[in-house]
């Protein structure tokens, strides 16, 4: 398990290597990871690609995915690419987007075209005096 997210996170199963897994019928949120420096920091992984889905099975993994080369190139090897997911429990599509949205706020992975800042409306806080 691998907890992604700001403040306690979200409980990621895994991560695990991409090549050779079978995803799972379900719906859920998923990051791809690699690790940046292995040698140094074996466990230490980032971000590279943030995205969910109605069905894991139907997202053409491990490597017919629309970004994957991007997440190949980013990683140095197909071999070197990890996925975990996150199967929100009673979680509807509008969940895992915005699981998706803060996630790509905290992390800005290089393989997502879509990005998102991680700011606060000041009507949300009120001003400061």
């Amino acid at each position: 398990m691998i907890r992604l997210g700001s403040a306690a996170g979200y409980p990621f199963e895994g991560p695990r290597l991409l090549g050779g897994w079978t995803p799972p019928a379900a719906a859920a949120v998923y990051a791809v990871l690699y690790k940046p420096d292995p040698d140094e920091h074996p466990d230490r992984y980032a971000v590279t690609y943030v995205g969910h889905s109605d069905d894991l099975s139907r997202e053409r993994f491990p490597f017919q995915h629309a970004r994957a080369a991007c997440w190949i190139k980013r990683a140095g090897s197909r071999w070197k690419v990890h996925i975990c997911t996150y199967v929100a429990p009673g979680a509807a599509r509008a969940h895992r987007e915005q699981i998706v949205r803060e996630l790509l706020a905290v992390y800005r992975p290089r393989c997502n075209a879509e990005q998102f800042e991680h700011d606060w409306p000041e009507h949300w806080i009120g001003h400061s005096r």
